[in-house]
């Protein structure tokens, strides 16, 4: 007799795969491969969504993590650095991949969360920013026909650690770029890992 209770699903640890990976029927390769699928959904770099993504890619590569790991998208930060460091990126833009009358306006996330466990499917009990360091990164370019986020020197990061952050903003759930100056200064990509290390340890 079979049980009526699911079987337990434990957390799936995903692993790099190349690009290179077809889509198969029936074990049958298709033309298609993974590679495909990335460029027909990640190749507006622009896109809110997608800049995000790549704006955590950017600091990761800034701090020395192996670009073979793997992004977690459900811890309850962004990033881990080799001195152990839980860094959050939050990312921001003049401008957007959509028809604009203006520049956005510049401001980013900062809202307190519950952190969710993905080993138990559980969310924490506690509402707080869960990081030590935020990296507020800010695609500065504001010429539409040569912005490319790629090029690094088209950024500018600010890094504020949380209990700066949570002194300065309470519980609010965004900062806007005036106030962000007031407790930090802009840094280029060459000097995001020491303003990081010299943030926390402050």
């Amino acid at each position: 007799m079979k049980s009526k209770f699911p079987p337990n699903l434990k957390l799936i640890h995903p692993f790099p795969k190349s690009g290179k990976e077809n889509l198969t029927v029936y074990d049958k390769k298709s033309k298609y491969k993974l590679e495909d699928f990335w460029r027909w959904n990640m190749s507006d770099l622009i896109s809110n969504a997608t800049r995000g993504i790549l704006a955590e890619f950017i600091v990761a590569t800034a701090i020395g993590l192996d670009p073979a790991n793997v992004r977690n998208e459900w811890d309850a930060y962004d990033l881990l650095s080799p001195e152990g460091i839980k860094i959050e990126v939050k990312t921001s833009a003049y401008i957007q991949s959509w028809f604009q009358k203006e520049y956005s306006k510049i401001s980013f996330s900062i809202k307190p969360a519950r952190a969710w466990d993905p080993e138990t499917n559980i969310l924490g009990d506690e509402i707080k920013r869960h990081a030590d360091v935020y990296v507020f990164c800010l695609l500065k370019h504001k010429d539409q026909d040569t912005i490319d986020p790629l090029k690094l020197e088209q950024w500018e990061f600010y890094i504020v650690s949380t209990p700066v952050l949570s002194d300065y903003g309470g519980s609010q759930n965004r900062i806007i770029l005036s106030k962000l100056k007031k407790i930090a200064v802009p840094v280029e990509y060459g000097e995001l890992k020491e303003e990081i290390n010299r943030v926390k340890s402050k």
